[in-house]
């Protein structure tokens, strides 16, 4: 089944005065912002996770995705189980067998959830793109 996910974000800037009379610039001003996803107070996903999964998916080891990211394998593992109890099927799971025992993988909704994000994140960064002219007042 062939799903997208469609999000349409508005928002109005109404400045009484324009921002460039303020600040002393330059043509490096920018605007940044992290983009994370809620579910209720809890985070569910954002660029951390994102990363996490993408390490995951490259080494096929949850230990070997926290050492890539430096952080310890009680993390990595925690934001793991965050992620398969906050989603209603497993987004990572555990392999057992082979050779070399066992590996990590990713289910189709763990592959979903990341392209999802990304293509959220490229419009959240074009929508910040479009807004910086009108924050500066040009």
């Amino acid at each position: 089944m062939n799903r997208s996910v469609v999000v349409i974000i508005s928002f109005l800037v109404d400045l009484c005065m324009p921002v460039k009379d303020l600040l002393k610039l330059d043509n490096g001003v920018q605007l940044k912002a992290t983009l994370r996803v809620f579910n209720g107070d809890e985070k569910l996903f954002g660029p951390g996770k994102l990363e996490l999964l993408e390490y995951i998916q490259e080494t096929g080891s949850i230990s070997q995705a926290a050492k890539n990211m430096g952080l310890s394998y009680k993390k990595a593992w925690d934001m793991v189980n965050s992620l398969n109890q906050l989603c209603k099927s497993p987004i990572v799971q555990a392999q057992t067998g082979g050779v070399k025992g066992g590996k990590t993988v990713l289910t189709p909704h763990g592959l979903e959830l990341m392209e999802a994000f990304r293509i959220l994140q490229k419009n959240f960064q074009q929508f910040l793109e479009e807004q910086l002219p009108l924050f500066l007042g040009k």
